[in-house]
Parts: structure tokens; C-alpha cells; sequence
């Protein structure tokens, strides 16, 4: 069983920068793809960012592409979203998530562990 916790969210204007971590525990890091996902109020969860199981592709949805980077540290047990240049529509709960699978995931559907959330504001 694998257990996520998320830290990093917080309020910022616009324009402004955060980091956000997640520390995984109770598995093999390195057997799991993981993704970001947010959702805001009266919205769906969307798809943020995804990393592969070496670090060695990521993807980013084209609403966060040139501002948002996900990373991995397998020495840490730690997958980042470093967040640039934020903007209001990005308020919204921030969930990071591990996958059994392969290859680039970006489906909630097809990943098995999720953590708490951390909240994400950004004010005009």
C-alpha cells in the first residue's frame, strides 16, 4: 500500500511561484508512474502533469505547459510541481497520485493511489 502526502500549497498572487511535494512511502518508488491533478470547485478533476517511472518522460497539459514542471527525486521518494508565473483559474485542490503503469498515464482512472489534496490559491 502506498501512502502520499502533498505539502507545498498556500496563497499567492498572480504571477507568483510555488513549489509543491509529494512524499511517497509504503512501496518501491521507482515502480510507479505519478501525476499531478487538480480540481476546483463545481469542476471535474482534470489531468496537471505526469512523469514516468525513471523520470525520463514527463508530460503537461497544455493549460499549464511553459509555466508548470513535474520532476522526480528517487532518492527522495519525492515528486515535485514547481508552478511559475500562476494565474487565478489555477485555484484549485492539487492532488498527486502513483500508477502501476507504464509508459506516460494521464487518466485518474488508471492510477492507484491518491493523496490528501493540497490547496492551491492564486488571487488577481
Amino acid at each position: 500500500q502506498v501512502q502520499l502526502v502533498e505539502s507545498g500549497g498556500g496563497l499567492v498572487q498572480a504571477g507568483g511561484s510555488l513549489r509543491l511535494s509529494c512524499a511517497a512511502s509504503g512501496g518501491t518508488f521507482s515502480n510507479y508512474a505519478m501525476g499531478w491533478f487538480r480540481q476546483a470547485p463545481g469542476k471535474e478533476r482534470e489531468f496537471v502533469a505526469t512523469v514516468n517511472w525513471t523520470g525520463s518522460r514527463i508530460y503537461h497539459a497544455d493549460s499549464v505547459k511553459g509555466r508548470f514542471t513535474i520532476s522526480r527525486d528517487s532518492a527522495k521518494n519525492t515528486v515535485y510541481l514547481q508552478m511559475n508565473n500562476l494565474k487565478p483559474e489555477d485555484t484549485a485542490v492539487y492532488y498527486c497520485a502513483a500508477t502501476s503503469k507504464g509508459g506516460v498515464v494521464r487518466r485518474s482512472s488508471e492510477y492507484d493511489y491518491w493523496g490528501q489534496g493540497t490547496q492551491v490559491t492564486v488571487s488577481s
